[in-house]
């Protein structure tokens, strides 16, 4: 039994020794502090040999050494917050998954706030959305089966599978009493970045982003340009129910709105390599005497957020709608030897005003909320468009209160600027 405990504990530190090197990839001077952590960290694994020991000697079937160390592992991550994680192998393969942009499912965002499995934002035009999921929505039961012991990536494969086969959820909503069944076919999910770009009323022009990834930049410039070319002289960009994506795509895109050498975001851990700004680098491509609104909801999140928080700090226009969800921190992922992972949040993100909005989310410029009803309307109406392929140049607006205030806005931002050029 000795022997077995020893191995344990040695393979514990010997991924602890990994993990460190790995995600801070700096040399780490020694001092009186570093030591006595050290040794106070050992110290704490006398708690861990004892447990171990008991569970060899007590527990009513033998544990493996691995199931031992997973356990001890994850239990270690999921108790420093709702987003640092350990991944089994095949959980870390289902992971990087998301990086492919195509997989079966049924089309929702989910995150873990407070212990809860919640319904970041469900995508456009997939199985979820469809069938009336929302943003805010927590999942209670997959399958008839409790959420409430699943890590997030547990709850990932579980929603995840192939092209037609069913799964049930049970959803737990504000205002609903018992919980909202949801039996729902898989596809397979296509991740776009831009969803609508036209021309509304007066040469305002529309463009709402889905999602952030490595193409969004490309599509963004091309929409941009040719609204342009059809004379707009005003812009209303929608991040609305957007889960986000990847930073680096984030900062390339707020690049476009603002001047060179402006402050977009900034990254602040406890290591020196966490602290990161990023720079406009290019001159704006949308033209900064022209009125810019930025919609955002309970469903904008992170990169959505950090987009909208830099145009926000810099006042480059009006940021309108709801607040937003509030996921402010960076999580890095590190592979382990053999073949499992870890997510670890290691910094937060800050807005160029240096507000932290993790956990708390963005408020507008302009709260506007909308009513259940009027939910409800705007939701019919997308799917409408969506089954009927309908492209009727005003079709976005109906039952949209927020995009309506959001084109008096421009109006009303055009009539001061014309204003002030006449003086």
């Amino acid at each position: 039994m000795y022997q077995i405990k020893t191995s344990i504990i040695r393979k514990m530190l010997v991924i602890a020794m990994v993990i460190t090197g790995i995600i801070y990839c700096l040399p780490i001077e020694a001092s009186s502090e570093n030591v006595s952590a050290d040794t106070g960290l050992y110290r704490e694994l006398k708690l861990f040999s004892d447990v171990v020991s008991v569970i060899q000697s007590s527990y009513v079937r033998e544990a493996t050494p691995q199931e031992l160390i997973y356990g001890a592992v994850s239990g270690m991550l999921t108790g420093l917050d709702s987003y640092s994680q350990f991944m089994p192998p095949d959980i870390y393969k289902e992971m990087q998954v998301e990086t492919k942009g195509e997989f079966g499912g049924i089309g929702i965002v989910i995150g873990i706030r407070s212990g809860l499995l919640i319904i970041i934002s469900p995508i456009e035009d997939t199985p979820g959305y469809r069938a009336g999921i929302k943003a805010g929505d927590v999942i209670a039961e997959i399958n008839g089966k409790s959420t409430k012991k699943l890590t997030l990536m547990e709850a990932v494969k579980k929603l995840r599978g192939p092209k037609g086969t069913r799964i049930s959820i049970g959803i737990a909503r504000k205002g609903e009493k018992e919980l909202l069944n949801f039996d729902i076919v898989r596809e397979v999910i296509k991740i776009k970045n831009i969803k609508n770009a036209e021309v509304l009323d007066d040469n305002i022009g529309y463009v709402r982003i889905v999602h952030f990834n490595q193409k969004v930049v490309h599509e963004l410039k091309e929409e941009i340009s040719s609204l342009l070319g059809k004379k707009i002289d005003g812009l209303i960009v929608d991040v609305r129910g957007n889960p986000g994506g990847l930073l680096g795509a984030c900062v390339k895109v707020t690049d476009l709105f603002l001047p060179k050498g402006k402050l977009i975001v900034s990254t602040k851990g406890r290591k020196k390599g966490q602290n990161i700004t990023f720079v406009s680098k290019t001159r704006a491509l949308y033209p900064m005497d022209m009125p810019l609104v930025v919609l955002i909801n309970g469903g904008s999140a992170s990169a959505s957020e950090i987009f909208a928080g830099a145009i926000q700090d810099w006042r480059r226009g009006i940021i309108l709608g709801t607040k937003s969800f509030g996921k402010g921190s960076v999580q890095t992922v590190i592979p382990l030897s053999d073949g499992s992972g870890i997510r670890l949040t290691t910094a937060k993100y800050y807005t160029p005003e240096g507000r932290c909005i993790d956990e708390i989310g963005l408020i507008p410029d302009v709260t506007l909320e909308m009513s259940k009803e009027e939910k409800v309307e705007l939701f019919e109406a997308r799917v409408k468009a969506i089954e009927n392929k309908d492209k009727a140049k005003h079709s976005i607006l109906t039952g949209d209160k927020q995009l309506q205030s959001a084109i008096r806005i421009i109006k009303a931002a055009r009539i001061i600027r014309q204003s002030s050029k006449s003086k």
